[in-house]
């Protein structure tokens, strides 16, 4: 292969490689997650990097206890970050398939996401529970599976 031939071809990987990464750009701009709460009181977007863009409360939220909504919107928002992480991981794996550049972005998925569409199972850390005795038998903790 003489010279301009070699930097012909060398060019069109370039301008490829260039390509890709402006599709990848763009995708990574539109990525969001979002979730609904399975009894539809509760939808939760979050952008591309997990952060929580928008929250939605409906009507029925206001029969549960404060603790019980906290848990659910925290689900919730977990779930919207799975959804935003494969859609980073999609865009990513486009620009530089399945290889360590990749492995660096799973690795920085949100707690509970193990990057390859399934779920950790890790579990959430609860702090310890401070009430005396007769407080905590008075309103026990709910039990949630």
């Amino acid at each position: 292969m003489n010279p301009e031939q070699w930097l012909a071809q060398y060019n069109d990987e370039l301008q490829a490689v260039a390509a890709q990464a402006a599709k990848t750009e763009k995708a990574l701009r539109e990525v969001g997650g979002a979730a609904t709460s399975s009894d539809g009181e509760i939808s939760v977007r979050v952008s591309a990097n997990g952060v929580t863009t928008g929250l939605v409360l409906r009507q029925g939220v206001r029969e549960l206890e404060p603790e019980h909504l906290a848990r659910q919107i925290l689900e919730v928002t977990r779930q919207a970050q799975r959804d935003a992480s494969a859609q980073v991981l999609a865009a990513m794996e486009g620009l530089v398939g399945d290889s360590p550049a990749l492995d660096v972005v799973k690795a920085s998925m949100p707690e509970g996401y193990a990057g390859d569409v399934e779920d950790t199972g890790r579990p959430v850390r609860r702090g310890r529970d401070d009430r005396s005795d007769d407080e905590y038998f008075d309103n026990p903790p709910e039990v949630v599976n």
